[in-house]
């Protein structure tokens, strides 16, 4: 086995119930049409610094598509429901979801166990020409456990390195600022580490005719995914408490579910 391979393999292994995950995200398939989208690839790059999605064989595989596409999740995954994002670091809706939804999902839903949260990848570099590297960022980050604390650290920041010509040493500082070695985290993101799969996201999001951000879907079990139109909080605890209820209806008598 490759070392690339084995990556991927114990990435998939980590993740425990993550395949179960992305296949409740395919369960929107079912009520979207799958277009033909535009799907720019390229290998633009800064030395070996990945700063565009790359040309990755097998991707128009579904099978190998769910194998290299990952989401990051927090919360248990076992969770009843789960609620999914579709999101671009550049982006200035993804930010304010990041700053003012997500606190609100971590506190009502995801600590309670009512629901856990994954976050997929899908920068628009088109119009993000740092989002690639942003979310490969984020993944660099994850490597020394702090996913989670770096995503939050690199939308409070937003503004102030999404006009740089280079956003590259401002990361650093964001790493360091939440306790990450700067050194392994530089070495990482001025590489191709974690490029695979983010492409790998981005081609499930267009697969799924995801393409704005923030996408925001909610699903229970394996059941099919909702896609909401709306990103505010209310509208998720709204979908999220239907759920609930359907769920308590369809339990059998008795068993207290």
């Amino acid at each position: 086995m490759s070392n690339r391979a084995q990556k991927r393999r114990e990435s998939r292994d980590s993740g425990g119930s993550e395949m179960k995950k992305l296949y409740i995200v395919l369960g929107v398939v079912a009520i979207v049409a799958i277009a033909a989208v535009g799907y720019s690839v390229g290998s633009a790059s800064t030395g070996s610094t990945a700063l565009e999605p790359l040309e990755i064989e097998g991707l128009d595989d579904m099978e190998t598509l769910v194998e290299m596409a990952q989401g990051v999740t927090t919360g248990d995954p076992d969770a009843p429901i789960t609620v999914v994002e579709f999101g671009d670091y550049q982006c200035p809706g993804c930010g304010a979801f990041a700053m003012s939804v997500k606190p609100q999902i971590d506190l009502n839903l995801i600590q309670s166990g009512r629901a856990n949260f994954v976050f997929y990848d899908l920068p628009l570099s088109a119009i993000h020409p740092h989002a690639f590297v942003a979310a490969r960022s984020a993944r660099c980050a994850g490597d020394q456990g702090k996913y989670w604390e770096y995503h939050s650290e690199i939308f409070r920041n937003q503004t102030n390195w999404t006009s740089q010509p280079s956003p590259i040493n401002s990361f650093v500082n964001y790493a360091e600022a939440v306790g990450l070695d700067g050194d392994q985290f530089e070495s990482c993101v001025r590489s191709q580490e974690h490029a695979e799969v983010v492409t790998a996201n981005m081609r499930l999001a267009y697969e799924l005719g995801v393409s704005g951000t923030p996408t925001v879907m909610v699903s229970q079990g394996r059941g099919m995914a909702r896609r909401l139109p709306s990103n505010d909080f209310r509208t998720i605890l709204g979908v999220v408490e239907s759920l609930e209820a359907e769920a308590a209806e369809a339990a059998p008598a008795g068993t207290g579910n």
